[in-house]
């Protein structure tokens, strides 16, 4: 009986001391929720006609930052960077949607290797991962597809886009907006067409609101909360003209929230400059991992974040339309650099003619002479060399004042801390005849036909896939965009139950990558 019981104890001790050597990992879990092409247009915000109640509820249990930015205004150079904690250019992920990807450079690892390395789940919720650099599929960069798949006692890194608020954009039923409760900002035209698809990208967000607000309740359900870091941020800015793909603070200005129980002041709002790229070195921060290579963000827990001047951001190929932008704002100015001041902001480009019912109301309204001269400044046919905005003065960023002798202080710092970025940081490889096409197109070729129209015709002669689309403007008539609006029309002002399709008012289709022509050999046959 004795024996028994000593071998017992033995057994219990051999067991107790396992467990004290495999204590339950403490860390906190992370999960990244990400929504498409959305500035701060919430309520929790400001922005008038919109009701957010479940990203409010988040902001009001965490911290709200009011001035954040993301790197880029598209997805897939916004997202590698995010993947990241690098800016784009610095790792070749700064041509959108690349079609020659690169392993990264510089001894980089993509966010999720390095969390996955130091021991947590990783996770990828959701369909869209749209970077710019290999690997670049979700078997390759995240272990699994929800947080439930970990191990026991394990913290997960979990990342899920809701991409509800990319267009197009449903109506919401449950809370239809009326367009005479929403506000535009003066760069758009007050009319019912630009207010009724404003007020349906407001109830879009309210769907996807519901969305948020689901996962959060699951967290709640299954005792996570306490336990896990919550951020919630926009890709980069909303998907209207002279936003996405822009630098202006519509094109890169996002919501950011993070909620960190027992880490963070509930309800609390941070007025400093903060960068989408900031969550990354936040996440490994909270992890307790060290990146091979320091990130370009900074923690926000961090101290330093409060002594940061500047945020910079950068624009490149979109699609096919070739253009390239720089830019460095400070909380009281913003300047842009275009690379490109040839081609107009609004040249050719297939996805906003296909998606942006508001470009073909107010190219229409251009024409005829409507647009006040804030509105009608984007519709130019070519771009300033140097943007400068006063940000006090002119939050929307219409009056370019870079050419103002009372500005020309604050012009030379700005340009001079922006090619120091270029430089140092982001090792800026700018532009080149090729990039900007030079005598690859005859504008003599095009006749009366629309942009959509030649490039249709023209797909499998050219190659714009390298060149890009020529920068001809305007993209299309008087007749053209008049006749758009008319398409746009059924679409646009549908009722909050009906179900019409979209129209399709571009008809350019993608054109397919040509195969690499193999390189002849130097050497001569020995015959």
């Amino acid at each position: 009986m004795i024996k028994t019981l000593t071998i017992a104890f033995t057994l219990l001790m051999c067991c107790s001391s396992a467990f004290a050597e495999s204590p339950i990992d403490e860390r906190p879990n992370i999960l990244w929720i990400t929504i498409e092409d959305w500035s701060p247009d919430l309520s929790c915000y400001g922005t008038k006609g919109i009701a957010t109640p479940h990203v409010d509820k988040l902001a009001s249990e965490g911290v709200r930052y009011q001035w954040a930015f993301t790197t880029s205004p598209v997805c897939s150079t916004s997202r590698s960077a995010m993947m990241t904690g690098f800016h784009q250019n610095y790792i070749g992920a700064h041509q959108h949607r690349t079609t020659n990807k690169k392993p990264l450079p510089h001894n980089i690892k993509p966010i999720p290797h390095l969390l996955k390395e130091a021991g947590y789940f990783t996770a990828l919720m959701s369909y869209k991962l749209d970077v710019n650099f290999l690997p670049d599929t979700r078997h390759e960069l995240f272990e699994g597809t929800d947080w439930k798949q970990r191990k026991e006692g394990q913290p997960f890194f979990a990342r899920i886009t809701f991409p509800g608020t990319h267009r197009k954009w449903e109506r919401d039923p449950q809370r239809p907006i009326k367009i005479e409760d929403v506000e535009l900002p003066p760069y758009y035209a007050d009319t019912p067409f630009c207010r009724r698809d404003w007020a349906n990208g407001l109830e879009q967000m309210q769907i996807v609101d519901r969305k948020v607000g689901k996962i959060l309740k699951r967290l709640e359900d299954e005792g996570l909360t306490e336990n896990t870091i919550v951020f919630f941020i926009g890709d980069h800015g909303r998907c209207h003209i002279r936003g996405k793909q822009f630098l202006y603070d519509g094109g890169i200005r996002v919501p950011m929230i993070m909620r960190w129980p027992g880490k963070v002041e509930a309800g609390s709002v941070n007025e400093d400059l903060t960068s989408s790229i900031d969550i990354c070195s936040t996440v490994l921060e909270a992890a307790g991992v060290t990146a091979p290579v320091p990130l370009h963000g900074t923690s926000l827990l961090s101290d330093d974040l409060k002594d940061r001047k500047y945020i910079f951001a950068a624009r490149d190929k979109m699609d096919n339309a070739h253009d390239s932008m720089r830019t460095i704002r400070s909380k009281d100015y913003k300047l842009i650099v275009n690379l490109m001041p040839e081609r107009p902001w609004l040249q050719f480009s297939r996805y906003k003619e296909q998606c942006y019912p508001m470009l073909a109301e107010m190219g229409a309204m251009y024409q005829r002479g409507e647009l006040t001269p804030a509105q009608a400044v984007f519709f130019a046919s070519s771009k300033p060399e140097i943007e400068l905005f006063d940000l006090k003065k002119d939050p929307f960023e219409i009056n370019n004042v870079a050419d103002e002798p009372a500005y020309a202080d604050t012009k030379a710092e700005l340009l001079a801390a922006l090619t120091d970025w270029r430089e140092n940081v982001i090792m800026d490889e700018g532009v080149d005849d090729e990039f900007r096409a030079v005598g690859q197109f005859d504008e003599s070729q095009r006749g009366d036909l629309s942009m959509d129209q030649w490039v249709l015709k023209n797909r499998d002669q050219l190659d714009f896939n390298r060149y890009g689309w020529p920068g001809w403007y305007p993209t299309r008539s008087q007749q053209q965009w008049e006749e758009a609006v008319e398409t746009w029309k059924p679409y646009v002002f549908r009722g909050p139950t009906e179900d019409v399709q979209r129209p399709s008012v571009a008809h350019a289709p993608k054109q397919k990558a040509k195969p690499a022509k193999k390189k002849k050999s130097g050497a001569k046959k020995a015959g």
